[in-house]
């Protein structure tokens, strides 16, 4: 880490006015202005436009018998901040950390710290209270000046019609902030629309010990926060009685035993839409990595059973969740240098990873087989079944698990159906990641959104919370295509859901078509759009362990798209977004060591894209390029694969079919 640059200023000549207090970002276009004459309020300007109108900050809470608020602001101070961090399991290797630091110390021991970065604020409230209290409300808003519109994620599919139980899985309702719903919850990260292009996403970072931040509409063109309450009482149910479903919910949503700091509140503020990819708002504003050795953490690509339902054919056996299919999978992983396999839902207990085991599945015989092959076995379990149904007596079972397959030689869990982000399961995720790293093991969390965690404990590689691959499955054709327009989603997701950290999109579909003859199929499933655009998943989107989601004859079949898609890497030195609008395309460019992977996406509208190759270092470069074919408008797996040798001096011409894709690998010669 590089030393931190501290600048202080004078705790009383810093405020504006009476009651006013502002600070900047290191290249002065982000302002916070915090004004604290009747409540606690923060507004932000970009380059002297208005992003935020005065929003208030406030929380209320019970410490014994006594009710209190945030209080008033006594002593304020200033800073300027400029760190550096290191991530080797992030989309770049070195994390700027540079802000304007405001600090405003209240009456009821709370410190609010306000962040000014150059793409964004943030500001989280830190409880220097050291008895135990109750937060029975956090007030947090987002106050806009006109009706603009937005990308809203619903919450909707409730487990066990609980309303704060959910997969955190939305596509996006594009309407002004007028026309959202009254009724409903939003997740985050939500975009807005600002003038002149400009856009404001608001998100949570660095969730830790409290619940993660739902939103819904406020007046009149603002959005106010809601947090679920902590659960008394649950019970087994949801989908296919794979939840833990509160029935009892407290009338607090935390409980703080001491000193705590909360999450952060957090808008980040953009001129293009190409630099929200650029974006590290949620690593900086993670916990720091509490792993000490990290060398054991090995991110690469896994071969996955469960979307392609098994389906592999030309053997001499039955496929399916049994010994000799899985042996099939190693020797596929192995032979395309896969690092893993995945073993998904059915290889235990409904109800226990420890007993009723498939008699189908020899377990030591695979590892045994994984090990001499180089390809490491991760295994499914939900996060009842990992923590004994109890999440706050869970440790035991956590570790009697854990402590098994890490000793049997299972390289990690992914983790299913957790589908809340109330104060004890984010208190249970933390606890399950310390376990894992204890025992060295990796872990895929599902049905939980990134919060910062992933910094903290970079044993966890993915998070799914999102409308990735396997929703092609059940995808119904309403009139002439199918209902959801997944291209878009696509070009959409990677601005905002994977703007708070990696996803378990699982791409990698080798059936692929248009929207005239695609169709849901659960035993044989296909994607939406071309063949390269599924290929430019691969580059596009964030996950330290990347999924190949079809079955080992479909890559086989098309080999050379396989040994493509198994060369390029899935964390990365230097990220570089070039191009892009939310919701319709994507250019995005990474490097590792010398060489650099490119990729470009679109929704169903074709596009021709100009690329300027500067980003490139000197000398030539030989890239290697699957473009779609002449014909994908009609046959979505059309594509063409070429060679060519470019400089940064050139300019690439790109061409993208009706949802379509391009991709190329750049290797210097």
């Amino acid at each position: 880490m590089r030393t931190k640059m501290l600048l202080f200023f004078c705790l009383t000549a810093m405020a504006v006015s009476a009651g006013s207090y502002e600070v900047s970002s290191p290249n002065g276009k982000v302002k916070v202005t915090v004004t604290t004459n009747t409540a606690v309020q923060w507004s932000v300007d970009y380059d002297g436009r208005q992003v935020l109108l005065p929003s208030t900050i406030d929380i209320r809470m019970v410490q014994g018998k006594k009710t209190v608020d945030l209080g008033t602001v006594g002593k304020v101070a200033k800073y300027s901040v400029d760190n550096s961090f290191k991530n080797p399991f992030y989309k770049r290797l070195n994390i700027s950390d540079a802000y304007g630091q405001l600090l405003l110390y209240t009456t009821q021991k709370f410190t609010i710290e306000i962040r000014a970065y150059n793409d964004g604020a943030a500001y989280r409230l830190i409880s220097k209270e050291k008895k135990a209290s109750f937060v029975t409300d956090e007030t947090v808003e987002f106050c806009f000046a006109d009706d603009y519109p937005a990308f809203i994620p619903y919450v909707n599919d409730n487990r066990g019609g609980e309303s704060y139980c959910y997969s955190f899985e939305s596509y996006y309702d594009e309407v002004p902030l007028s026309k959202m719903y009254s009724d409903s919850l939003a997740i985050t990260p939500l975009a807005v629309c600002l003038p002149d292009g400009m856009k404001a996403i608001v998100m949570d970072a660095g969730v830790e010990n409290y619940p993660g931040m739902f939103l819904k509409k406020g007046s009149p063109h603002a959005l106010k926060a809601e947090f679920a309450p902590y659960p008394l009482a649950q019970e087994v149910g949801g989908f296919d009685q794979l939840n833990l479903v509160p029935t009892k919910r407290a009338d607090y949503i935390a409980k703080l035993n001491g000193e705590q700091s909360l999450p952060w509140r957090a808008v980040v503020i953009t001129e293009r839409d190409a630099d929200i990819l650029n974006s590290d708002m949620a690593q900086r504003l993670a916990p720091a990595c509490r792993i000490s050795d990290l060398s054991w953490i090995q991110p690469g690509k896994v071969a996955w059973d469960w979307w392609n339902n098994c389906n592999i054919t030309g053997v001499d056996f039955k496929s399916g969740m049994n010994t000799d299919t899985y042996l099939y999978y190693i020797d596929f992983a192995a032979k395309n240098k896969i690092e893993y396999i995945i073993i998904d839902e059915g290889w235990s207990g409904k109800e226990s990873l420890m007993e009723d085991l498939s008699p189908d599945i020899d377990l030591p015989r695979l590892i045994a087989y994984g090990r001499e092959k180089g390809v490491g076995i991760i295994l499914w379990s939900s996060w009842r079944n990992l923590i004994g149904n109890d999440p706050e007596k869970g440790n035991t079972i956590t570790e009697t698990v854990m402590k098994h397959y890490a000793d049997m030689g299972i390289k990690g869990f992914k983790v299913d159906f957790f589908d809340r982000d109330d104060q004890q399961v984010i208190a249970s995720a933390y606890q399950v990641a310390a376990c894992a790293a204890k025992h060295h093991l990796y872990l895929d969390f599902h049905g939980l959104k990134p919060v910062g965690i992933q910094r903290a404990y970079p044993n966890i590689f993915n998070f799914e919370g999102v409308k990735g691959l396997e929703n092609s499955k059940w995808e119904p054709r309403v009139g002439d295509g199918p209902l959801h327009n997944q291209p878009r989603y696509d070009v959409t997701a990677p601005y905002l859901r994977m703007l708070a950290g990696p996803m378990d999109y699982t791409p990698g579909a080798m059936m692929n078509a248009m929207k005239d003859n695609f169709f849901g199929n659960n035993d044989h499933p296909m994607s939406q759009g071309t063949r390269v655009h599924q290929m430019a998943m691969y580059t596009t989107f964030e996950a330290p362990l990347q999924m190949l989601a079809d079955s080992p004859t479909k890559y086989m079949q098309n080999q050379e798209c396989t040994d493509f898609i198994a060369q390029i890497p899935t964390t990365f030195d230097e990220t570089v977004a070039l191009d892009g609008q939310l919701g319709e395309y994507t250019v995005i460019a990474r490097r590792k060591g010398t060489t650099w992977y490119l990729a470009a996406m679109t929704d169903w509208t074709p596009r021709d894209l100009t690329i300027n190759l500067s980003f490139l270092g000197e000398g030539q470069f030989a890239a290697d390029i699957f473009a779609d074919g002449v014909n994908a408008q009609k046959d979505a797996t059309d594509y063409k694969h070429t060679t060519q040798t470019f400089s940064r001096r050139d300019q690439l011409q790109v061409h993208l079919s009706s949802g379509g894709g391009w991709t190329a690998i750049f290797r210097k010669q």
